[in-house]
């Protein structure tokens, strides 16, 4: 059984890929190229084996009963949250299980809207919204940190404002500057783009938010699996990531929050679990996190969860971004060689992951998917989940290629390979 990953500094992907049982698949009779670790990554064995041994051996509700099992599972489900919190710099009591990054940047705005309302202790009014208060966010974000907001601002009668993209992909900071305003009263943006691949300046943004008082929130999806993180350090009040993108399992993810600001969260979902005291008239909380937790956890995601963050610590989040930026180099590279390739967010001079999208001329994203597929080789194509930035740059969909520590320059040179055929499959040449 392994425990731990195969690796060597610096990282050598070929020796980690014997971690990843599904990358020994063949996929239309060739060997598969993942490249769609954006969307989600493999897992390896250890984390696999994580899930398999708690539903085998510990498989309990915690927080519950009395008995040996429930509390050895109660351990185990604690123990995973100090391993996943410390993973991103912060305190056990500073992360929030959910069912992932959608579920947490919901959990937020709709806990914010229940403080705008009136509810929760006398701490929550300072999160309330009132009409003509502003939520500032991005031209490039994820639907999951778009819609919530305008949903949010409908309710409450915000404002929503919307820092744009320049030509290259980057964030327009002097707009940024003129929104982000004594009106605003949150600020959300994505570290990482999932279209862009580009890293944000989140130190700057973060900083125009504290100097008017607003609450940040940083949807870290794209740069958990990829940059060494320290929340607290870097100053955001709420983030959130998702297990799935972590060589993690599906159905949990982790909501940071600063104390005093989860402390000031009215509860989101109410149930069992995250109570003190119940009435058949009124209820009393618990603190952070549990308030945050109503009804039965993914104790088994959790656990594998801390797993995936353990392999990727052994590994070394140093050692995967800079494995993953060779590989984004040669992928750009080999991509602004062939013609009628349209890289979206070519940027010079900033930080990125291993992820990049482009358009081909005369051939719709689909199409060119599956031309890829037929070769074996795994990639996105769509909109991503972000329609306002591919309406942005005239496009409805692009191809989508994103890197993870498991992958070869093989991988890269394959994909470039079958990227060179699909204009003249197509006969747009």
């Amino acid at each position: 059984m392994s425990t731990s990953p195969v690796t060597a500094a610096p990282l050598d992907p070929v020796a980690l890929r014997a971690d990843f049982p599904i990358l020994g698949e063949q996929v239309n009779g060739h060997r598969l190229v993942y490249l769609d670790s954006a969307a989600t990554s493999q897992k390896p064995t250890a984390v696999l084996d994580a899930e398999r041994a708690f539903l085998t051996h510990a498989n309990s509700a915690v927080h519950r009963g009395a008995h040996t099992l429930a509390a050895e599972a109660t351990d185990l489900f604690e123990d995973a949250r100090a391993a996943v919190a410390g993973f991103v710099g912060a305190a056990p009591q500073q992360l929030v299980w959910t069912s992932g990054a959608t579920m947490g940047l919901n959990l937020v705005a709709y806990a914010i809207g229940n403080a705008s309302v009136g509810r929760g202790a006398p701490a929550s009014a300072r999160l309330a919204l009132a009409p003509g208060d502003e939520i500032v966010t991005t031209a490039i974000e994820h639907h999951a940190n778009l819609i919530p907001w305008q949903e949010l601002a409908a309710r409450t009668g915000a404002v929503l404002r919307h820092i744009p993209a320049r030509d290259d992909g980057t964030l327009d900071l002097d707009a940024a500057a003129t929104l982000i305003s004594p009106r605003t009263r949150i600020v959300a943006f994505t570290h990482v783009s999932n279209v862009l691949g580009i890293v944000n300046p989140v130190a700057e943004l973060i900083a125009l938010a504290q100097q008017v008082g607003a609450v940040t929130v940083m949807d870290a999806c794209q740069s958990a699996p990829h940059l060494p993180l320290d929340l607290p350090g870097l100053g955001v009040d709420l983030a959130v990531f998702s297990a799935h993108k972590m060589v993690g399992p599906y159905g949990v993810g982790g909501l940071y929050g600063r104390t005093d600001v989860l402390e000031a969260l009215p509860p989101f979902l109410t149930g069992g679990s995250m109570i003190t005291t119940v009435t058949l008239d009124s209820a009393e909380y618990l603190p952070p996190p549990q308030r945050f937790e109503a009804g039965t956890q993914p104790v088994g995601p959790a656990i594998g969860f801390a797993a995936a963050v353990r392999y990727l610590d052994a590994v070394g989040l140093e050692n995967i971004h800079a494995h993953e930026g060779m590989l984004a180099a040669r992928m750009a590279e080999g991509l602004r060689d062939i013609p009628g390739i349209r890289l979206l967010g070519d940027a010079a001079g900033v930080e990125r992951v291993g992820l990049w999208s482009f358009d081909v001329d005369g051939v719709h994203a689909h199409d060119a998917g599956q031309l890829l597929d037929a070769r074996g080789i795994a990639v996105r194509v769509g909109h991503h989940c972000a329609a306002p930035l591919h309406s942005r740059y005239g496009i409805t969909a692009s191809v989508r290629a994103s890197a993870a520590l498991y992958n070869t320059v093989d991988d890269v040179d394959e994909f470039l390979d079958a990227v060179r055929g699909i204009r003249p499959y197509f006969g747009v040449e």
